[in-house]
């Protein structure tokens, strides 16, 4: 999918700040730092649209990205930050709890994990949490430049395995910022969504 003019258009932490004009949104969640707006920058082909940072906990609020007023990328603040407050953490975790549950405009949402390590307890968290909400949702393994192209389909398989989703196929893709060569099945599957 070739977008021509996207845009960020707001950050929010609460519905009435949400956009009001029912476009479909594709929800990216995951860890601090695991790759959520580079995702966006490589799938748009854009260097700086989504701000990318090397200190983890950038993103505070639901930032929502308009791809050419045909949907949306929305950005989640990132799980696992462990220099965010309690009390700061539970405020962030309420407004995702409310976007996610009470937004009839998600169409899906797209779980990124790091192929490079195992699952952490928060990504399993958050994987159930993502079943939870009966939303389509993908995963992508993300860095895969990281690994030899020869293992990547290893990976993957391990991360079925992991989340006990080895049956369905289409539902972990690998992704790299680098190697542009992923993006196409991805566009392909979020496609099916917008």
């Amino acid at each position: 999918m070739l977008i021509k003019k996207p845009q960020f258009k707001i950050s929010a932490v609460s519905p009435k700040q949400y956009p009001n004009n029912n476009l479909p949104e594709i929800v990216l969640a995951g860890k601090s730092n695991v790759g959520k707006s580079s995702f966006i920058n490589t799938m748009i082909n854009r260097k700086s649209l989504a701000r990318t940072s090397s200190q983890p906990g950038k993103t505070r609020q639901i930032n929502f990205y308009d791809m050419d007023s045909k949907f949306y990328f929305v950005d989640l603040p990132g799980y696992g930050f462990s220099k965010m407050s309690k009390v700061e953490q539970e405020k962030v975790n309420k407004f995702i709890e409310e976007y996610l549950f009470s937004r009839n405009q998600i169409n899906l949402i797209i779980l990124l994990i790091d192929i490079r390590h195992d699952l952490g307890l928060n990504d399993k968290i958050m994987f159930d949490y993502i079943k939870s909400t009966n939303t389509p949702f993908i995963i992508i393994a993300n860095k895969a430049d990281k690994i030899a192209i020869t293992k990547v389909d290893s990976y993957i398989e391990k991360i079925k395995q992991q989340l006990d989703i080895s049956n369905q196929n289409n539902i972990v893709f690998p992704f790299s910022s680098e190697r542009k060569i992923y993006a196409e099945p991805i566009w392909q599957e979020i496609e099916k969504y917008i």
